[in-house]
């Protein structure tokens, strides 16, 4: 694949994108923050958790 035929194709999805507002159906922004949040939150805990040295 040339780099000529992927930027096309990037072009062509990112038109595709802008038609239907950029945003898929399924992702609901505050299911995915809340998700984001509390995955990020478990990782602070369990780094808390291990380091016992302080």
């Amino acid at each position: 694949m040339s780099f000529h035929s992927a930027a096309a194709q990037l072009v062509t999805l990112a038109a595709e994108g802008e038609e239907h507002g950029g945003h898929h159906n399924s992702l609901n922004p505050a299911i995915t923050g809340g998700s984001a949040l509390v995955i990020l939150l478990l990782l602070l805990w369990i780094t808390t958790r291990f380091n016992r040295d302080r």
